[in-house]
């Protein structure tokens, strides 16, 4: 008598904060895709976040499940309706943030218990710390997703040890140590947990840090093509239980589904269009600085002014909400918008970021550099003009430029930590902007060495997610693990 192959229900439990919900929601149709059941566990106002997206998915026959959970804001101290990172209004508040994030176990678990088919395994965001405990307690197995690549988690690892062992310098560049390419940093590169910012939060992140390593795996959204070194000595560390199955951002296929990545756009996705239609071939410049990233005034300044002198058309995505009332006073009185509006075009709140990417007229993106823009910018062949801001983007910033070759900096030095945007001075200015801008535009040897490199990797992560690629075979490898265990566990 033959046994039929259990019900797979993948339960993902993505951080409340656009640029980790997004590839959740991607990943969740990848699953699904495969004939998995996904159910999706998010607090009421996420959900509006990809309701379109999801809803396409769900009305194409996929199997993905929706599970609301109510955020407790004002028991954790926090406004009505901050139910996400990007709304949290001040650095004071990102404690009772993730004190919120921490009272919703309870709920969760309530609903684990009832679900059907029963849970077979988690793919929680790894600051998720309570998701261990859970996947304990339902047995089942968790697997980990925190959004950056194999050679940022390599870079962290070693980083760690140099920091347990008192080695990282005060001041001066140095060297990560056991990488397979030479990579130098300085301090004031480092994300939080090795350049500490003005509110500690190291208690979070060593709780944080305790639960990855209980984790069964991890997730990567990667493709193995892009850091090859980095992922096999990445897979030594986690025993061989490390799957890359990205860019998930090229599971939206048609521009319908690249334009309901993320928020509702601000800018319609017919009007971005038709203004980037009337360009050539990669001569526009697009410049976006992620979700969660703000710019002091003076800081804004010297961006937009050196996006101007560059003398190439642009889209400039300007973020919306009070703390901007500033650069909007800027952009009224320096007359910024009427002066530049030839050539300029400025979205004000969340650009279809995907659709604009991957029209021809695109050449260059002006980058944050974190790891879901600069998967994006690869997936699409666009080169990158590269200013971190925060957490790991530095890294990644090194990557792209000393071993994948893909950019050009603009000379950014110092991690401005998040929320803390207005204690920062002006650290790039307009014209270093406009230089960095100019070479990567430019058709000129290292412009064009830039774009043919890039173009290339693009291709090779189109082949890795389609059948029979590394990608495609990455998932494969973690349903059937997936699988096992849960065979293993009924018998």
């Amino acid at each position: 008598m033959m046994v039929s192959e259990p019900e797979l229900n993948f339960v993902l439990i993505p951080l409340l904060a656009a640029s980790h919900i997004i590839p959740m929601v991607d990943m969740a149709k990848l699953l699904a895709q495969r004939g998995v059941t996904v159910t999706l566990v998010t607090t009421t106002l996420n959900v509006a976040r990809f309701t379109a997206a999801s809803d396409q998915a769900i009305g194409s026959g996929l199997l993905i499940r929706v599970v609301e959970l109510q955020f407790p804001a004002k028991d954790a101290g926090l406004p009505e309706g901050c139910e996400s990172m990007n709304l949290v209004p001040s650095l004071a508040l990102m404690r009772n943030f993730f004190a919120a994030i921490n009272m919703l176990q309870d709920q969760a678990e309530k609903l684990l218990e009832e679900m059907k088919p029963k849970p077979t395994c988690i793919i929680s965001d790894t600051h998720i710390a309570w998701t261990a405990e859970t996947a304990d307690k339902f047995q089942i197995p968790r697997i980990i997703f925190d959004g950056m690549s194999c050679f940022t988690q390599l870079c962290m690892h070693n980083l760690y040890i140099m920091r347990d062992q008192n080695k990282i310098p005060e001041s001066g560049s140095f060297v990560i140590p056991d990488l397979p390419d030479k990579i130098e940093v300085t301090k004031a590169q480092l994300p939080r947990e090795f350049n500490p910012a003005t509110l500690s939060t190291q208690d979070i992140r060593d709780k944080i840090r305790a639960a990855e390593t209980r984790a069964y795996g991890i997730v990567i959204n990667t493709f193995e093509e892009l850091e090859p070194g980095y992922v096999d000595e990445f897979r030594k560390l986690k025993e061989g239980r490390v799957w890359c199955i990205g860019p998930l951002s090229l599971c939206n296929n048609d521009n319908l589904d690249k334009a309901q990545t993320g928020n509702k756009a601000s800018c319609h996705k017919e009007e971005c269009l038709k203004w980037l239609d009337s360009w050539q071939p990669e001569s526009v410049v697009y410049a976006c600085f992620g979700s969660l990233a703000h710019m002091a005034v003076t800081q804004f300044m010297e961006l937009a002014l050196g996006l101007d002198a560059s003398g190439y058309p642009f889209i400039l995505v300007v973020k919306s909400g009070e703390r901007q009332a500033l650069i909007e006073d800027w952009l009224s009185e320096n007359g910024f918008e009427e002066r530049t509006k030839e050539r300029g075009l400025l979205i004000r709140g969340w650009a279809p970021q995907v659709l604009i990417l991957s029209h021809p007229a695109i050449g260059g993106f002006l980058t944050h550099c974190g790891w879901n823009s600069t998967l994006e910018g690869i997936s699409a062949g666009v080169p990158m003009i590269t200013w971190p801001l925060f957490a790991e983007q530095f890294l990644n910033e090194k990557l792209l430029l000393h071993v994948l070759k893909i950019g050009v900096g603009v000379g950014s030095q110092e991690v401005v930590h998040l929320k803390e945007e207005e204690k920062f001075d002006v650290q790039v200015r307009k014209e270093e902007v406009m230089k960095a801008i100019k070479t990567v535009m430019d058709k000129e040897k290292e412009g064009t060495d830039c774009r043919k490199r890039t173009k290339e990797l693009g291709q090779i992560a189109k082949n890795a997610v389609d059948k029979d690629g590394s990608s495609h075979l990455g998932l494969t490898l973690l349903i059937k693990e997936i699988q096992e265990v849960q065979l293993n566990q009924s018998d």
